[in-house]
């Protein structure tokens, strides 16, 4: 049974934003994260395996491969601020938001992702991976329209098929009418866990495959936000005992940052002009048990809220290892994984344009236990086809460790020492938090782009083969 806090929204109503639109002023609310076991304590070898195969898949599949796409812009005037509470869902694997969708309004979790630009949720009319998934009626929503056009999707852990429409969305307080969404009929076996519905991508719109304005990006555009902002703060469970499949998994913020969730001042790195797509930027340097390992030339980082691990070229992998006393390529079933004496004390660190280097907690860097005291590391080989597929992934596994920001304009990423008070959240059993609109700006969102050349997802699908196939 579902928590109570995921079940159907309140009934306030939210403004809603026009695509191309003209906001008014509103308040804000607030978003948390959850979370869920990686590996149950009767997990066998086979089992973890089996996990991380397909967790490294998915990133070599999510960035195999990459077009552009002409962004949308927008103009506007009066501005606020929310917060979206999230959840943290297996043991750090990923963590959730609340939106609402249609009219009336009814609430879904989807995963927060800036590595993708898409929102999509699961239809009534899902025939393949939604058992036990809360779905979508667009039947029951009066603002909800039949765009008559495909729509599909590939990551590495799978994809969806369906149909593109357009309803209005809220979240936080604020509100898009007319916002484009994959209504989706076919899923990836367990690509959707309970009480996850979907996803909603927070990278910019050159990177959408339905070629439309992500949320987001209509908000920050129209200067629906005090700032052109938005930030993370992401929980760690995963070292937490007793700890349960769902916790608090801290915030996403929207037109502000949460002083009370960081210290010190935000160190922002530009994206590299022309670049704005995913959230990419300089990785300068990395610091390995106290030896210093620096990019002989530029290196871009994929900052992503939606991957889990850390993946890099297959060489650098090496490189860190090499530094980690008795670490090795872990054994067949492992392929791309490293190995390490769990008894090591990990000291890495990553330094970011000219910015500071910031650690990962050991912890984090522990991904798994194999054997008597053998650990799999949390940074992977992953090495990329394509000469404008990223560098590196940087996931969860860092994010965790700092207060991210992802700023429009000027279009850049930014990050901060975490708080007590942020650090202080990760209590076991402490309430999960509850859905609700609140009310906002309204916006309109901004039909789709028609393009006459392939998008990513129709790209990813002629690189890759199609998952699944459109109904």
């Amino acid at each position: 049974m579902l928590p109570s806090i995921l079940l159907a929204l309140a009934a306030a109503t939210t403004p809603f934003i026009n695509a191309s639109p003209t906001p008014t002023k509103g308040s804000g609310s607030s978003i948390r994260l959850g979370r869920r076991s990686l590996f149950p304590d009767d997990a066998t070898d086979d089992d973890i395996k089996t996990k991380l195969s397909s967790m490294g898949s998915n990133l070599r599949d999510k960035y195999g491969a990459f077009a552009s796409a002409d962004a949308i812009t927008g103009g506007s005037k009066r501005r606020a601020i929310g917060q979206n509470q999230l959840i943290n869902q297996n043991a750090d694997t990923s963590y959730f938001g609340t939106i609402a969708i249609g009219t009336p309004a009814k609430s879904f979790n989807v995963i927060l992702d800036t590595g993708s630009a898409d929102l999509w949720v699961a239809s009534r009319d899902c025939i393949t991976g939604c058992n036990g998934v809360p779905t979508f009626d667009a039947s029951a929503s009066s603002t909800f329209r039949n765009l008559s056009s495909p729509f599909t999707i590939k990551y590495g852990s799978g994809g969806a098929a369906g149909r593109l429409g357009a309803d209005s969305v809220q979240m936080a307080g604020f509100g898009v009418a007319g916002q484009t969404l994959g209504v989706v009929t076919q899923v990836t076996q367990k690509l959707l866990q309970s009480p996850v519905s979907g996803l909603m991508g927070l990278a910019f719109s050159t990177l959408s495959t339905s070629r439309s304005m992500p949320f987001w990006q209509t908000l920050a555009s129209t200067n629906a936000w005090d700032e052109p902002l938005m930030a993370f703060h992401l929980t760690r469970f995963t070292d937490v005992p007793g700890a349960s499949k769902l916790e608090v998994g801290g915030s996403f913020d929207m037109g502000f940052t949460n002083s009370s969730l960081y210290t010190g001042d935000i160190s922002y790195v530009d994206i590299p002009n022309g670049s704005e797509s995913f959230w990419q930027i300089p990785l300068t340097q990395m610091t390995v048990q106290g030896n210093t390992l620096t990019a002989a030339s530029t290196i871009l980082a994929v900052i992503d809220t939606g991957t889990t691990l850390v993946g890099g070229p297959a060489s650098s992998i090496a490189s860190i290892y090499s530094n980690i006393p008795g670490a090795q390529p872990a054994g067949a079933g492992y392929e791309g994984y490293w190995q390490y004496p769990c008894d090591t004390n990990i000291d890495i660190a990553f330094k970011f344009g000219d910015g500071p280097a910031w650690p990962i907690n050991p912890a984090d860097f522990e991904l798994a236990r194999i054997g008597q005291g053998v650990c799999i590391g949390a940074l992977f080989e992953l090495d990329l086809a394509g000469s404008a597929s990223p560098d590196w992934i940087i996931g969860d596994t860092f994010l965790k460790n700092v207060y991210s920001v992802f700023r429009y304009d000027p279009a850049s990423v930014g990050f901060a020492s975490l708080s007590d008070t942020a650090l202080s959240v990760a209590s076991v059993d402490a309430p999960l938090p509850s859905a609700s609109i609140g009310t906002g700006s309204i916006i309109s969102g901004a039909e789709p782009i028609r393009p006459w050349f392939p998008t990513l997802g129709v790209f990813f699908a002629l690189v890759f083969g199609s998952l699944v196939a459109l109904p």
